[in-house]
C-alpha cells in the first residue's frame, strides 16, 4: 500500500494488489461515516421522551419509559432507516450505470412498483398474510419486472436507453393496476396501504432488522463483484463490449441484484421516492467517484438522508404525522438543487 498519482494527477492510494483508490474518495467516505454516526446520536435524542445515547451508556436499558423509547422505538428506526436508504441508493447507482442515465432508479425501472403491486394484491386476497410471505411477494414482484425487462429488451445488443424506456412503460402499467387495487380494498386496508406507500418507519423493530441485516454484508460483496463491470458500463455500452465485458451476462445479474436491494427496502419501509436518483448525485458532488467507490459513497449518502428525514419527522414535525417519503423530499430536493447549482457555477469558472 503506497501513495501514488493517477494519470489525471490526482492522489491515489494503491493497494498491494494494484487496485487504486482516490484519497479524496477515502476522505469523503470517512466523513460520511462520521456524519452518519453523529446524526444517529442526535436522532436518538429526538422525541417526546427525554433520553438519548448518553442514557444508554448509563444503563437505561434496565427498564422504564426511557428504555422503551430508546430500545423499542428510536434505535430500530435509525438502523432500519439507514439500511433501507443504503439499499435504495445502492440500487439506484447500479441502475444508472447499466442504463447510462442519471435519472434511473428502482422506481423508474418499475422495480418498486412491481413490489408494491404484488404486496397489494397479496393483501387484497389474503389480508392477514404473515410478514415473511409479504417479503416474498415483494421480491417476486420486483423479480417479475426484472425478468420482463430482460425478456423485452433482449441481450447484449440492446443499449441502456432501451431498458430504461421499457422500465417506464412497465411502471406506468403497474401504477394503473395498483390504483385499481387500492380502490377495491376495504377502507381500513386501503388507509394502511396509503400510509405504507408514502414511506414509513413506524413498524421498524429488532425482528425486522434481524431479517434485513444479512443483506448488508451481501451488498458489500455485490459492490466488490460488480464494481469493475459498472466502471466499464460508465464508458458506454459499445466500449464495455469492446473491453471484453460480457454484457449479456453481467447486466442481468446486476439488475437482479438491484431487485433484491429494492424489494427489501420496499418491504421494510415502503417506496422511498427519488432517493435512488438523489443519493448518487449528492455523493458525486461531494467526491466524484467511479465503480466501487461510487457505490459505497452513494449507499452512505442514502442512509444518511433517510436517518435525517426520520429525525425531521420526530423532531420538527412534533404531533404532525409526516410520512418519511415527504420528509425525505423536504430535505433532499433543496440539497439536490443546491448541488446542481454549485456544479454549474464550478463548470462556468473552470478554465476552458
Amino acid at each position: 500500500m503506497k501513495l501514488d498519482r493517477a494519470t489525471d494527477g490526482r492522489r491515489i492510494l494503491r493497494l498491494a494488489g494494484g487496485l487504486p483508490m482516490r484519497t479524496g474518495n477515502l476522505w469523503a467516505g470517512a466523513g460520511l461515516l462520521a456524519a452518519a454516526l453523529l446524526l444517529a446520536a442526535l436522532s436518538a435524542g429526538l422525541g417526546r421522551t427525554d433520553t438519548g445515547l448518553l442514557d444508554l451508556l448509563a444503563g437505561v436499558a434496565e427498564g422504564g419509559e426511557q428504555a422503551y423509547a430508546l430500545w423499542t422505538v428510536r434505535l430500530p428506526r435509525i438502523l432500519m432507516g439507514f439500511m433501507a436508504g443504503w439499499s435504495v441508493a445502492l440500487a439506484g447507482a447500479m441502475l444508472q450505470s447499466i442504463a447510462r442515465n442519471p435519472l434511473a432508479d428502482p422506481g423508474l425501472f418499475g422495480l418498486s412498483q412491481g413490489s408494491m403491486t404484488m404486496i397489494m394484491l397479496l393483501l387484497v386476497l389474503l389480508p392477514g398474510a404473515p410478514k415473511p410471505l409479504v417479503a416474498l411477494a415483494a421480491v417476486a414482484g420486483a423479480l417479475a419486472v426484472a425478468l420482463a425487462l430482460i425478456a423485452l429488451v433482449g441481450g447484449s445488443r440492446a443499449g441502456g436507453p432501451a431498458i430504461l424506456l421499457m422500465g417506464i412503460a412497465i411502471e406506468t402499467v403497474l401504477s394503473s393496476v395498483g390504483s385499481v387495487l387500492l380502490l377495491h380494498t376495504p377502507p381500513e386496508t386501503s388507509i394502511a396501504l396509503a400510509d405504507w406507500m408514502a414511506g414509513s418507519l413506524f413498524q421498524a423493530s429488532w425482528t425486522g432488522i434481524a431479517a434485513f441485516a444479512p443483506l448488508m454484508p451481501l451488498s458489500l460483496l455485490g459492490i466488490a463483484l460488480a464494481g469493475r463491470a459498472l466502471a466499464v458500463y460508465d464508458l458506454g455500452h459499445e466500449t464495455a463490449m469492446a473491453l471484453g465485458e460480457p454484457v449479456g451476462r453481467s447486466r442481468p445479474l446486476i439488475l437482479l441484484f438491484a431487485v433484491g436491494l429494492s424489494a427489501s427496502a420496499v418491504t421494510a419501509v415502503g417506496p422511498l421516492t427519488f432517493l435512488g436518483v438523489l443519493a448518487p448525485h449528492l455523493a458525486g458532488f461531494l467526491s466524484p467517484a467511479v465503480a466501487r467507490a461510487r457505490l459505497l459513497l452513494s449507499g452512505l449518502m442514502g442512509g444518511i438522508l433517510v436517518v435525517a428525514a426520520d429525525a425531521l419527522t420526530r423532531g420538527l414535525a412534533g404531533d404532525l404525522p409526516l410520512p418519511i417519503g415527504l420528509a425525505l423530499t423536504l430535505i433532499g430536493v433543496p440539497l439536490f438543487i443546491l448541488a446542481l447549482r454549485l456544479q454549474a457555477l464550478r463548470r462556468r469558472r473552470a478554465p476552458s
